[in-house]
């Protein structure tokens, strides 16, 4: 991925902490032909926490066995993750000065590494299991799925589940750090109270703040 100095991660840290609160990705291969792409859940697996880098980490994920996608892992074992934030329309109303052109907002992180498949069905359950933990840690209230745990098992033979091995990180994010403080600020506050709202965004913004601490433009 191509990145721009300006809107480089603040941090190694900051790209770890955006891929487990993001625990959904984007899973391309190569094949003898285009590229295969799969839209899937990638999660931290037990023990895992937010380091520096992702570089050598293990990271977890699963698809349906009806998707081939699959069966191209061990001949072509190399995988780029891309994970994203939504994609924020700025308009050039939120800074109050012209002239002026309109962007998009977004943060996307790229990984690259090697899939390995998981084999055995107690490995499918911890990876199915920890994905709803994962994603049920992001609710305010989270379901208990101990009552649901024999539907799980019912559902393993239908879900092939893999492991990624990272070597090498990448990222954008782009959220206005090159206005002003005062710019930024109107940008953020659109993004929450404005007609196409990305509360998202607005939060990483409010995370990273600006890079142009100094008030007014010109």
């Amino acid at each position: 991925m191509h990145t721009y100095p300006s809107y480089v991660a603040p941090s190694g840290r900051a790209i770890a902490e955006f891929v487990k609160d993001h625990p959904f990705a984007v899973v391309a291969t190569s094949t003898e032909g285009a590229p295969v792409a799969t839209h899937t859940p990638v999660v931290f697996p037990p023990g895992l926490e937010p380091g520096d880098t992702l570089v050598g980490a293990r990271l977890w994920g699963h698809i349906g066995r009806a998707n081939a996608h699959w069966t191209h892992f061990a001949e072509h074992p190399e995988a780029l993750l891309v994970f994203s934030s939504s994609h924020a329309y700025v308009s050039p109303s939120a800074y109050e000065f012209t002239p002026a052109v309109p962007t998009l907002d977004y943060a996307a992180v790229h990984l690259t590494g090697r899939v390995t498949v998981l084999e055995e069905p107690h490995e499918n359950l911890a990876v199915v299991e920890q994905t709803v933990a994962r994603l049920e840690e992001l609710r305010s209230r989270p379901w208990d799925p101990a009552g649901s745990r024999h539907v799980f098992e019912k559902i393993l033979d239908g879900i092939v589940s893999f492991t990624i091995d990272i070597e090498s990180e990448s990222a954008m994010f782009k959220l206005s750090q090159d206005m002003p403080a005062d710019v930024h600020g109107r940008v953020q506050r659109d993004l929450v109270e404005g007609d196409h709202r990305h509360p998202d965004v607005a939060a990483l913004m409010d995370r990273i703040g600006p890079a142009c601490p100094h008030q007014g433009r010109g």
